[in-house]
């Protein structure tokens, strides 16, 4: 089926993503004084179950909710929750906007990995994005430079890789089972998986009357970045929503030097748009193919 063409419709889901992604990313900054990243991850995730959890009872949907492929879900779940706490910690230790253009290394990954576990071909256009790409992470990261390859960057791009993991695991899943199925998995799994690790040396800190409004902003904006990059991927193809979500990069970096005295890098905003052009070519060439296949049928 093919997807519906409506581009100010999902430019107008892709802002409420947008704003999501930087709320956690502020949240994140503001609580970091009062709970550690596996206390973070601990009240995002209840509030995010809570969220789901009214969703489905309200719109009658508890028949979408099965234990099927647990063992995937959990795998999937473990990826997933060690990258965002990977994530939650590299933005302790680089700039906002270094992090976030990184996290858009992620679909590259993918595009590498895909063929051997999803069985998907390896095109050569697929390499030359994966070349570009990687050539958009060094703009970045800077090894060879005079500060090198810090711990922050290590650890960003491992949160990366980790998301690139959880995309395919996912993209395996909603073959199996429904988006809603997976949505209501992740959030209980990883408030499992963050209370044990919360609680693994007996203490397990509230957030302080401070941090407590910031803990809200995180728990909701998890949700809606997350619902309004779903919806607006169902009212336009990638190659249009993609282009929408790499604002979220230059809004990130004015943030950080308005409110939290980072200094301006104009290497991670060229290397985030080197990135960027590498997964925008790669899903053009996707969206081609797709399209040449469907009349060829």
């Amino acid at each position: 089926m093919d997807t519906p063409h409506r581009p100010l419709a999902a430019a107008l889901w892709m802002s409420g993503s947008i704003i999501g992604f930087c709320a956690i990313a502020i949240s994140g900054r503001e609580i970091s004084p009062d709970l550690d990243t596996f206390e973070m991850m601990l009240y995002r995730s209840v509030i995010g179950f809570a969220i789901i959890l009214g969703w489905i009872l309200i719109a009658g949907r508890q028949s979408e909710i099965s234990a099927r492929r647990l063992d995937l879900q959990l795998l999937r779940n473990l990826v997933h929750f060690a990258g965002q706490n990977l994530w939650l910690y590299a933005l302790l230790l680089i700039p906002m906007a270094q992090l976030f253009a990184l996290e858009f290394s992620a679909p590259i990954i993918v595009a590498l990995v895909a063929p051997f576990l999803l069985g998907e071909r390896l095109t050569p256009t697929r390499l030359f994005t994966a070349a570009l790409g990687f050539a958009g992470i060094l703009i970045v990261a800077r090894p060879f430079g005079a500060s090198g390859l810090s711990l922050g960057l290590v650890v960003a791009l491992a949160s990366a890789v980790s998301f690139a993991g959880a995309a395919i695991l996912t993209k395996i899943l909603t073959r199996i089972v429904p988006v809603l199925n997976i949505l209501f998995w992740l959030t209980l799994m990883q408030t499992g998986f963050a209370l044990i690790c919360a609680g693994w040396d007996g203490d397990i800190a509230l957030p302080t009357a401070r941090a407590l409004p910031w803990v809200f902003v995180m728990g909701v904006g998890g949700i809606v970045a997350h619902l309004s990059l779903t919806k607006a991927l169902s009212l336009a193809p990638a190659t249009i929503v993609t282009p929408v979500d790499f604002l979220r990069l230059p809004l990130i970096a004015v943030v950080g030097m308005l409110f939290y005295a980072e200094p301006f890098d104009r290497w991670a905003l060229i290397g985030g748009a080197v990135i960027f052009l590498s997964n925008w070519i790669n899903l053009s060439a996707e969206t081609r193919a797709m399209r040449s296949q469907i009349k060829i049928t």
